[in-house]
């Protein structure tokens, strides 16, 4: 009789979600409130409703709930949009979850409770709600405005950071202490994990939905995608890691084959019902009572929320260059926690190490924080001005003059193409080492099972090493060529970039070969040094190594050609990936953003631009809008140059977004 408990569980959360969503959407008001307070009506806390009360049931739906949320926020997830928003992401998240960890613990401190609790108050008010924040911004039809564009990227990275919380947290939780080294161990072992992953998930999932696709069958395509939705999730957890990781790790995977937007699109309904459910899910495992008597820790803790990640999220912002009126609308866009808050409360309480008030206190604040989100969204073109208006002038034109620094060196370093290319090669060379990480890993893991499986292997130990050791150095030596490939190059660009000519005269040359050889030859023992730290576990008897290493080296010397074709192979179905033609069911490419977002305006030149060259102007560095046509007594002057005049009475035509043409505007009308 369980299967028909189990239904009958089902169809209540179902129907009480049925209602919340009516009420709330009728009231305008967010509908995830409305499931958090259904799920608190029926749960087994709240009599006499207590229409559910089997707690494996409630874990049953919650672990569905999350695979499905993980996998809907990995579907939206896009190394694209990480690009674009660059440095800023990564500054601007990075600074908030350290900041928000360290009020986080010492406010639960201050409340006198334990290190554990307070540990996990900090983890819990570090990230924000995607979910909230992305259906928030819908509504108020701001998606396509820059500040909305950061705060998604921003959101990305704290999802990705969210990732290896919940790992080193899972470690802590099991052991009660982190050290130095097994931190190490975890960020190595989860970083291979997460590039292994998703190298040879975008190299092999793309290519099997277009296979699946070329059937025509929407049915076909959706069973495949939920197929590899709970593999990797079951994969994830066979590997030690928690469930909402592989589930979002493949909807991000997922997100750059050709046919997202008609996953997305079969997807929606599944991720609505689930969703629904995880978050009635929550609403189940809430006590009032437990919230009565927490009301002022919760009423504290969602104002530090409010105030510190408006501080945090705009102070990262700003740090990374941005201005002030873009950095406070990005805090005010991400003061509230959500989704990931629930996961890692309900961590806590899986593992035992927090105490029972933790997770209704979470769930109670995000509810508090999420009804003010509109509203802070809406608010903060008005702060901004309230802060333009009181601050003091040279405060205000010293913080403009930081984000024009900041921005002048993005510019500089974009424009050097030598630096460029050298970051991009350290990028490449450190993503390969990641996968050769995770290549030695997997390998010991394989030799610990089979030591105790194949107790007699031919050669004992030693054998087993040996044969594994030179298996894992086999399959990862197309990387370890790429590696010293690039190395190689790297170290002819820093040469170039270190010897000045001038200075150096007719030895130039020489003086850069010995640089680029001397470079060259570190890198390799430093390689060297990482490939026998990652094999220690590894290698056999010195009598059995110098044979396998012998055995490599004339291996390696046969297959070296193989190996380089089968990297450029390799990194031309990633480009492939990367590429993504559109899906012929749904019509052309869609344009790229400017060509999307771009707008045309014309105006009439003002006193204070007249008479000067558009070079002297530079709108196009410091507004982003571009002059692409000038009208002057009736003749057209089509894309100028940047030694054209601009006269009194010429009419301009800007290209640009609304905003960069609103400032362009400002600029050249002024008298």
């Amino acid at each position: 009789m369980h299967h028909i408990s189990f239904l009958q569980d089902l169809a209540i959360v179902m129907c009480v979600a049925a209602v919340a969503t009516i009420l709330f959407r009728q009231f305008k008001q967010p509908v995830v409130l409305g499931y958090l307070l259904a799920g608190v009506i029926i749960g087994p806390n709240t009599p006499p409703f207590q229409l559910i009360a089997d707690e494996h049931t409630i874990e049953t739906l919650a672990e569905l709930g999350i695979i499905f949320l993980m996998f809907a926020l990995g579907l939206e997830f896009s190394l694209r949009k990480l690009q674009k928003v660059g440095a800023t992401a990564f500054i601007a998240a990075s600074l908030e979850i350290l900041l928000m960890i360290l009020v986080g613990y010492e406010l639960g401190r201050a409340f006198g409770w334990n290190e554990m609790d307070s540990i996990f108050l900090g983890a819990i008010l570090s990230i924000s709600s995607t979910t909230i924040i992305i259906k928030a911004l819908e509504g108020m039809g701001k998606t396509k405005e820059r500040f909305a564009k950061l705060i998604f990227g921003i959101l990305i990275v704290e999802d990705i950071l969210a990732i290896v919380m919940l790992a080193l947290l899972s470690g802590f939780a099991k052991t009660g202490q982190v050290e130095a080294g097994e931190v190490g161990m975890t960020v190595l072992g989860l970083g291979s994990f997460l590039v292994i992953l998703l190298v040879v998930g975008l190299i092999l999932v793309p290519r099997l939905l277009n296979y699946v696709s070329s059937f025509r069958s929407d049915e076909m395509l959706l069973i495949t995608v939920l197929g590899l939705c709970f593999g990797v999730s079951l994969l994830t957890v066979k590997l030690g890691y928690s469930v909402a990781l592989g589930a979002f790790l493949i909807g991000a995977i997922i997100a750059e084959a050709r046919q997202i937007a008609r996953i997305e699109s079969l997807m929606h309904p599944v991720r609505d019902m689930f969703s629904a459910v995880f978050f009635v899910s929550i609403g189940l495992l809430i006590d009032p009572a437990i919230i009565v008597k927490y009301i002022g820790p919760i009423l504290i803790i969602s104002a530090v929320v409010v105030v510190g990640k408006i501080f945090t999220c705009a102070l990262g912002t700003f740090v990374a260059g941005n201005d002030t009126r873009t950095s406070l609308r990005v805090g005010m866009g991400l003061a509230q926690i959500g989704e990931f808050s629930f996961i890692i409360a309900s961590l806590g309480l899986t593992y035992g190490v927090t105490s029972d008030f933790i997770y209704p206190i979470a769930v109670a604040v995000s509810a508090i924080t999420t009804l003010l989100t509109p509203y802070l969204i809406r608010a903060s073109d008005g702060v901004v001005a309230w802060f333009d208006r009181i601050a003091p002038r040279p405060v205000v034109k010293g913080l403009e003059a930081y984000s024009h620094w900041v921005g002048g060196i993005g510019r500089q370093n974009e424009a050097n193409l030598e630096r460029k290319i050298i970051t991009k090669l350290t990028l490449q060379i450190g993503l390969n080492l990641l996968l050769v990480a995770g290549i030695f890993i997997g390998a010991v893991f394989l030799y610990r099972q089979l030591s105790e499986a194949w107790p007699n292997f031919y050669g004992g130990s030693d054998g087993l090493k040996a044969t594994i050791w030179v298996a894992a150095v086999m399959v990862s030596f197309p990387l370890l060529v790429a590696i010293w490939r690039k190395m190689e190059v790297g170290a002819m660009m820093f040469a170039e970039l270190t010897v000045n000519s001038e200075k150096a005269g007719s030895k130039a040359s020489a003086i850069r070969a010995i640089v680029s050889t001397v470079v060259t030859v570190v890198g390799t023992g430093v390689m060297i040094v990482i490939l026998l730290l990652l094999s220690s576990a590894l290698l056999p008897s010195w009598n059995v190594l110098l044979l396998v290493v012998l055995l490599v080296a004339v291996c390696g010397f046969l297959l070296y050609r193989v190996a380089v074709k089968l990297y450029a192979r390799a990194q031309s179905a990633l480009q492939d990936t990367f590429a993504q033609p559109a899906d012929p069911l749904h019509g052309e490419p869609p344009l790229p953003d400017i060509l999307r977002e771009a707008q045309t305006a014309t105006v009439e030149v003002g006193a204070s631009a007249s008479g000067k060259k558009l070079s002297e102007l530079n709108l196009r560095n410091e507004t982003g809008a571009s002059i692409v046509g000038i009208e002057r007594n009736g003749v057209s002057i089509v894309n100028p140059g940047a030694g054209e005049v601009l006269e009194s009475g010429d009419r301009v035509l800007l290209l640009g977004r609304s905003e960069q043409i609103a400032e362009a505007k400002r600029r050249l009308t002024a008298n």
